[in-house]
């Protein structure tokens, strides 16, 4: 069974939802991201994605930029490198499903065949792909299905038929935009989130999880009664970039691992 549809299984059999946290590989290196990733497993996450620094990131706000343009200013890390970071997770004794975020174009730079092959090898459970539209993903979904690696999409308010189409096709779960826009935490929400959620809910029985704008542990608690997951990605990276100088100091990293693990740990309750 793939390890999403696993996590999602036990998390209902414990009455749960899933905590997803975002961070953007290689800030403020790479193997400071394999700790951080040791630190949100410790606080309580439940699966984790790892983001592919991007020079043009279109879907995300100035947090998860000013992330990816450290990460590429330190090292040019590539997509080979945020997946490798999953394997050396996996041998750090990490356990959590791993799922790639990255646009399109690298995978595409990268080549499909080649890419399915070192997900697959490396642990990679999902995939989001956020500049791949439902008209344009046939040839991924179709390899990512035969390699039993989930093809998430993201779905903000639109259509009813249109929301229906998107959700009926999903694998491990739905993505579901809360607020219109890039990412970046907010205080509200778009005004028909609720009727949206229930939307997606009704068309189909794959897990939903909201994301994009969630930060408290109050916003976490309200989505967290409609969904079976909860998205932080924003709030978090703008958690590691406040104690970056931390991190990047051998005698100070444990005490920003430590606040990182304090902040997800307050976001689960």
């Amino acid at each position: 069974m793939n390890e999403i549809d696993a996590s999602f299984q036990r998390l209902r059999e414990e009455g749960r939802t899933a905590l997803i946290p975002f961070l953007t590989i290689g800030d403020p290196d790479l193997g400071t991201s394999v700790e951080i990733i040791g630190a949100l497993e410790q606080a309580g996450a439940d699966m984790v994605e790892l983001g592919v620094p991007y020079s043009d990131p279109l879907a995300d706000g100035p947090v998860i930029q000013r992330a990816s343009e450290r990460a590429l200013k330190n090292g040019q890390v590539t997509l080979v490198d945020c997946i490798q970071v999953a394997e050396n997770a996996r041998q750090a004794g990490i356990k959590l499903p791993f799922i790639l975020f990255s646009y399109y174009n690298p995978i595409l730079q990268y080549g499909l065949e080649r890419f399915f092959d070192l997900v697959t090898e490396k642990g990679i459970s999902g995939l989001i792909i956020p500049d791949l539209p439902i008209e344009e993903d046939a040839e991924v979904r179709a390899m990512a299905e035969a390699a039993d690696i989930h093809l998430i999409p993201l779905v903000a308010p639109t259509s009813n038929d249109r929301v229906k189409r998107i959700a009926s096709k999903a694998r491990g779960f739905v993505y579901c935009v809360s607020s219109l826009g890039v990412t970046g935490v907010r205080a509200d929400f778009h005004s028909g989130i609720d009727e949206f959620l229930a939307t997606v809910r009704e068309a189909t029985t794959t897990p939903i999880a909201v994301g994009f704008g969630i930060s408290s542990r109050e916003q976490v608690e309200r989505f967290g009664k409609q969904a079976d997951g909860v998205i932080v990605g924003s709030a978090i990276v703008r958690k590691i970039e406040e104690v970056v100088p931390l991190l990047q100091a051998a005698d100070t990293k444990q005490e920003g691992l430590d606040q990182i693990r304090a902040f997800v740990q307050e976001l689960r309750g």
